[in-house]
């Protein structure tokens, strides 16, 4: 079984930046991806950026050139470097880990953008 703990949400004014965390523990091996999705009450849950594991990125176009996804594999962990945000980026943010044995969800964490 695969762990994931999300950190780093909260509140910032527009144009601020935050930093989540995604630490993965477990059974981890045969590791495709991980990917930061983001989920609105009035939106479906969308991907935001991915990672895989030769180290490709992409991202939604609605925040390419303002997050910047990262890993750090020594520690099993994926980052979400978020620049520039605007209040429409305000949702829950949700950590993903795509393997050989299976898709595993962090517990989601708030952002919110607003002055």
């Amino acid at each position: 079984q695969v762990q994931l703990v999300e950190s780093g949400g909260g509140l910032v004014q527009p144009g601020g930046s935050l930093r989540l965390s995604c630490a993965a523990s477990g059974s981890i091996f045969g590791i495709i991806a991980m990917n930061w999705y983001r989920q609105t009450p009035e939106k479906q849950r969308e991907l935001v950026a991915i990672i895989t594991n030769d180290g490709s990125t992409n991202y939604a176009a609605s925040v390419k050139g303002r997050f910047t996804i990262s890993r750090d594999n020594a520690k099993n962990t994926v980052y979400l470097q978020m620049n520039s945000l605007k209040p429409e980026d305000t949702a829950v943010y949700y950590c993903n880990l795509r393997g050989v044995s299976g898709s595993y969800w962090g517990q989601g964490n708030q952002v919110t953008v607003s002055s």
